[in-house]
């Protein structure tokens, strides 16, 4: 049976940044802080990519997605209006996000990582933690989600590449910060790019704070089969889909991840610049139509 997926309301967070909230009951009512679903937007051949469950509404059935505009598919979510659907949504994937009462967990965000922090950062408060967080992008239109934040944190620093919004600094800079308090924090969570992990990771270990990053690999299928998210942790093989997608960052082989997510670039870049040519075209030819 073929269920689409009703967009029922869309918004733009950033110059690239969507967010939707679509019509999946089941989801909605199964899913947990950390897990994500498969996305795809064409039932033969389109490709699938892992987002997030930003949020739910389990008395709508819904759930929030939040994307950023880097790739064909993701180009095409962006010109997806709203009354038009996803073809399909498979989840709720992944293992959920460990929660408990630790103490005081500093929660790190890096640009669209944000969006899969949220939820973390909103259960952990809910389980009686104290929450400090640390948003950080380049400049001060990347900054998403940041009032939803302040609304859950205890305290909450927000930095920018640029000094444009909030200190000018990297995220690593508050963490480190942080991290040499007295108490220092029960547990770290640091969600964005790669490279920012990488750095938030070898942060906290050097001031011995534990320290949970959410991957977000190449998959296909979300279910161990196609091996494209294999990371390395702890010097062992791990799939992000089924064994994560969480991990203890001070055992992530983050340079070899970093290496796998560049794989396909080249592809990547090339489907990506054929769809921005086909949309100049559809542009070009209403256009055309508007004038005759």
């Amino acid at each position: 049976m073929n269920v689409s997926h009703k967009i029922l309301s869309k918004s733009q967070l950033s110059e690239n940044v969507f967010t939707v909230e679509v019509e999946a009951p089941l989801v909605a009512r199964a899913r947990k802080a950390g897990q994500f679903v498969i996305v795809g937007i064409s039932d033969d051949y389109g490709e699938r990519i892992p987002l997030t469950i930003a949020g739910v509404d389990t008395d709508k059935g819904t759930i929030r997605l939040i994307w950023q505009r880097v790739g064909k598919t993701t180009a095409e979510m962006a010109d997806l209006k709203i009354g038009e659907s996803i073809d399909y949504i498979a989840g709720p994937l992944g293992n959920p996000t460990h929660i408990e009462k630790f103490g005081t967990v500093v929660c790190v965000g890096g640009g669209i990582g944000n969006a899969p922090l949220l939820p973390i950062a909103t259960a952990m408060k809910e389980a009686g933690n104290k929450i400090i967080g640390i948003l950080g992008a380049r400049t001060k239109e990347l900054i998403i989600l940041e009032d939803e934040f302040a609304a859950i944190s205890d305290e909450l620093i927000v930095v920018t590449d640029d000094g444009s919004h909030g200190r000018k600094a990297l995220v690593t800079e508050p963490l480190q910060e942080i991290c040499s308090r007295d108490p220092k924090p029960d547990l770290a969570v640091a969600i964005g790019p790669a490279i920012m992990m990488k750095f938030c990771c070898r942060t906290t270990k050097q001031l011995d704070v534990p320290t949970q990053v959410s991957l977000n690999t190449i998959m296909v299928d979300g279910t161990g089969m196609c091996g494209g998210c294999r990371v390395e942790v702890g010097g062992k093989t791990k799939f992000v889909c089924v064994d994560g997608p969480e991990f203890d960052g001070h055992q992530v082989n983050f340079d070899l991840m970093m290496k796998r997510l560049g794989a396909y670039r080249t592809q990547e870049q090339k489907a990506s610049a054929q769809y921005a040519e086909h949309r100049c075209k559809i542009g070009l030819t209403d256009t055309i139509r508007k004038k005759q």
